[in-house]
């Protein structure tokens, strides 16, 4: 549940808040300048906004359970996500584009971001899903002009919004909510929050990267070789885990056409989502590796179909991730929590 939109800091100080006994009273700012967009502070204290969220509106797992499947059947999110694998389709390559021109701003260390970029993506694809992804990458990369660099990061950053403004779209529904933005509007908050996602992606390749060289030089500087590149190797992984989670915050913080958020590190929704998303692909992975049909049937497609798959599932996470943010809220509405958004409604 996202309770009252304020600004993140705010719910940054919230969130590591060890005064649980917050007035209640507090102090709502509002942007009169700039109509529908209000940034209110929570006028409740930090536990019981908590323990709503995480008490998932006061439903049992059960019924939290079929609740989320109805809504999921209702909203029709297992076909939207085809809509969403068909949008990241034709973003992904454009958006590698302009990932790979943010990467040239790191002259010296270039080639050795974009091969970590490159080995998490082979992570996490089906590998002829990710032969299909690096052939396609360095033949767009390898065949552009410097003076069509300007043009070409602009047109990546908007085709690479387009999967973005189908996902807004889609977690609307999951609020069972119009969009009334303009089109401007739409667009310039998809290409802000898929920005965003880029500048994410670049500023994790290089914390992983000065953080594993910090430790490996300091380990070697005191002996501890061995070590020094296992604590490497964990924090690689914690600082992943931590950009996805805040990937997963900003889009569901900014994505719906609702108001009066609370911006929050870590959501049940965030969680769900992720959790759904390893475990698809994983699945997958095991799947193509004893029962690759695709490239059988499909033959040389049986690549891209398989890239599709993926896209699939990932988007599939994401929606449902939403999904049970938004029943949590309306669960919390129903049971008369007074920041709670009811179905349908865009403010408490």
């Amino acid at each position: 549940m996202q309770l009252g939109r304020q600004v993140p800091l705010t719910g940054f100080l919230q969130f590591f808040s060890i005064n649980p006994r917050v007035e209640s009273t507090a102090v709502q700012t509002t942007a009169s300048h700039s109509p529908g967009f209000s940034m209110t502070l929570s006028r409740l204290p930090v536990r019981e906004q908590f323990a709503s969220l995480w008490g998932l509106g006061g439903l049992t797992w059960r019924q939290f359970a079929k609740r989320v499947w109805r809504e999921t059947g209702r909203n029709d999110l297992i076909n939207r996500a085809y809509e969403l694998a068909f949008n990241f389709l034709l973003a992904i390559f454009p958006m590698f584009f302009f990932l790979f021109a943010l990467l040239g701003l790191f002259v010296s260390e270039r080639g050795v971001l974009r091969s970590n970029l490159l080995s998490y993506l082979h992570l996490a694809l089906p590998p002829s899903a990710y032969q299909v992804v690096v052939q396609t990458v360095h033949e767009i990369t390898g065949n552009a002009v410097a003076g069509k660099m300007t043009f070409g990061l602009l047109f990546a950053l908007y085709a690479g919004s387009a999967g973005m403004t189908q996902l807004m779209s889609t977690l609307n529904s999951a609020y069972d909510v119009r969009e009334e933005r303009s089109w401007v509007k739409v667009h310039l908050i998809s290409a802000g929050v898929t920005l965003a996602m880029a500048i994410l992606v670049v500023a994790a390749l290089v914390l992983i990267l000065l953080g594993g060289h910090g430790i490996a030089y300091a380990g070697n500087f005191v002996g501890m070789n061995q070590a020094a590149l296992v604590v490497a190797k964990v924090l690689e992984w914690v600082a992943a885990l931590a950009f996805v989670v805040l990937a997963f915050a900003i889009v569901y913080y900014f994505a719906p056409n609702v108001e009066e958020q609370h911006w929050y590190w870590i959501t049940p929704g965030s969680v769900i989502g992720m959790i759904l998303w390893a475990a698809a692909s994983a699945g997958l992975r095991i799947y193509l590796h004893f029962f690759n049909t695709f490239t059988r049937t499909y033959g040389s497609l049986g690549a891209v179909i398989i890239l599709m798959m993926w896209f699939y599932v990932a988007g599939l996470a994401v929606l449902i991730g939403g999904q049970v943010n938004a029943t949590i809220e309306q669960a919390a509405a129903e049971r008369g929590h007074v920041e709670a958004k009811e179905r349908g409604r865009k403010a408490a």
